[in-house]
């Protein structure tokens, strides 16, 4: 289930809740942008005893985006083979994807801010969500979130 939550303002954000156990989840949040070839936002996963939150995260207009893998996903929705994956550029944010029997997609979503640092930390929760409709409105909410319309 996605819920694009659109507020006043900057307010935009965009939460992916689990299926198969609401209380486990994704928001996008706090987007800004320095100029016109990144985007940073706020990345909080949640899930039963667990809260973390990476304040900043880019995502490089010019790269591989995170827009165009879930595009690529929900468009697959027949399914496929294997994981597929995708992760930022600083490798903060990475989000891998499998394909399950009765029309399912789990997106593994795992932060690692300062991934070189030593005692850095690391957290991950999987959403499952409906491979045809629901990977499309994702798909569509992510977009939406990391347009240019809410600077």
């Amino acid at each position: 289930m996605i819920t694009p939550d659109v507020g006043t303002g900057d307010e935009a954000s965009v939460t992916i809740r689990c299926q198969d156990n609401a209380s486990v989840g994704v928001t996008f949040c706090d987007r800004f942008s320095f100029d016109a070839d990144s985007v940073h936002c706020a990345v909080e996963l949640r899930a039963p005893g667990l809260t973390a939150r990476v304040n900043e995260v880019v995502a490089w207009i010019w790269d591989s985006d995170l827009t165009a893998f879930l595009g690529e996903l929900a468009a697959d929705y027949r399914g496929w083979d294997g994981e597929r994956s995708w992760q930022t550029n600083d490798h903060d944010l990475m989000v891998s994807a499998v394909f399950r029997s009765g029309g399912h997609v789990g997106l593994a979503w795992a932060l690692r801010p300062w991934p070189q640092a030593a005692g850095g930390w690391g957290a991950s929760v999987t959403t499952w969500l409906e491979a045809g409709e629901q990977m499309t409105s994702l798909a569509a909410d992510v977009r939406a979130f990391f347009a240019e319309e809410h600077q």
